[in-house]
């Protein structure tokens, strides 16, 4: 495993500096500040009550599988045979059983740059290589089929509604990848945690054209249940037996009691009203932001706001540590999420209310009146 070549989350080193501010402004984190729906606690607390502690198999439970599916097909129209779906403990699993599924030893994996850091890590720790691939606002950060000719890669990872940026790849555009990916025998693998989370459009799976792509979701953003580190994915029929043997020896099965919460979460009502408030923060945050820095689009989904601060900086990092120390407002520098620009980039999470956003606003304004 090549640990040498993996990097820190600069992230959670801010998280812990801005601990030791108790008027912090958050930004940071890519987290919910919202909690799931009662339903979820009521289901946590019987599950807990009835002594639900035992392992499931390591498929999980087959009734929450049979969730997910009837959810793909009211969402997208798409039919998945529950044996398809795995739970995993968070995404984070299911990104190993996508990578040991689809690469060995030695591949390369396509990655745009930028994109979330554990990809990449977690390709070094299989010795996998990562292969990035650059995107930026002319494209709306969205890969093309154009840039994936020639490339040596033996999957693509891609995801929608992006982290960091906030774009959602067009149903026209993901269909086309996939259409590549399948004439030269490449892997696609989806990264969809943050669908549900879009607020002008429904975002696309790429199990709509393509019926052998690895799709990964769960539970964390949308359904506001990040501490219950349970996630999904779903793998090609005939790869059902690999996946779960290897669920079987990394992690046995998904957190049992997490499981059993999880199959209250989709309580449609109040998921509205969680796509609702996220909108509402986003439009007011997009709003401020704009006036102070270059915000290239308005996120499409996801949580974030990828803001260019080239005006004040050309070291965003070193930007984010002084805005932090000097007026407490906590942000994600850009070179976490890799090195095509990135030093000119902030994101901002708007994972807080509005009013908790508005107090940095108004600190960041006379901060860069300050320094001219």
């Amino acid at each position: 495993m090549r640990y040498d070549k993996m990097s820190a989350f600069i992230v959670m080193d801010i998280v812990r500096e801005a601990a030791k501010y108790p008027n912090a402004v958050h930004f940071e984190i890519g987290q919910p500040d919202l909690p799931p729906s009662p339903k979820v606690k009521a289901a946590l607390q019987h599950a807990v009550a009835d002594n639900q502690f035992r392992y499931t198999e390591s498929l999980g439970l087959a009734e929450l599988r049979q969730k997910i599916c009837q959810y793909y097909h009211r969402h997208y129209q798409v039919e998945i045979s529950p044996q398809r779906v795995l739970l995993t403990p968070g995404t984070s699993g299911a990104f190993l059983i996508a990578y040991a599924l689809t690469l060995a030893k030695g591949d390369k994996l396509g990655l745009t740059d930028p994109s979330y850091p554990c990809y990449k890590n977690f390709a070094y720790m299989m010795e996998v290589e990562p292969h990035f691939m650059p995107v930026d606002k002319h494209s709306c950060y969205q890969l093309t089929p154009q840039q994936l000719q020639g490339q040596p890669i033996r999957a693509l990872q891609i995801s929608s509604p992006a982290n960091p940026t906030g774009n959602i790849y067009t149903a026209d555009n993901l269909r086309a990848l996939n259409d590549y990916c399948r004439r030269h025998d490449i892997a696609f693998i989806s990264d969809e945690l943050y669908h549900g989370l879009v607020y002008e459009q429904q975002a696309a799976t790429a199990l709509q054209f393509n019926p052998d792509a690895y799709v990964i979701n769960g539970f964390s953003k949308y359904f506001c249940m990040p501490g219950a580190r349970l996630g999904w994915i779903i793998v090609p029929q005939d790869k059902v037996r690999s996946a779960e043997i290897i669920a079987q020896n990394i992690f046995i099965c998904a957190p049992t009691l997490s499981q059993y919460a999880a199959l209250h979460a989709f309580d449609a009502d109040y998921l509205q009203q969680i796509q609702t408030t996220f909108k509402q923060r986003r439009d007011y945050l997009y709003q401020e932001l704009s006036k102070l820095f270059t915000i290239e689009f308005k996120p499409q989904g996801a949580f974030y706001l990828w803001a260019d601060v080239s005006h004040y900086s050309d070291d965003s990092y070193q930007f984010a540590k002084e805005m932090l120390h000097e007026i407490q407002v906590a942000t994600t520098p850009g070179i976490d999420f890799g090195n095509n620009g990135t030093k000119h980039y902030l994101r901002f999470a708007y994972t807080r209310e509005i009013e908790h956003m508005r107090e940095g606003i108004e600190r960041l304004k006379m901060w860069l009146q300050q320094r001219g």
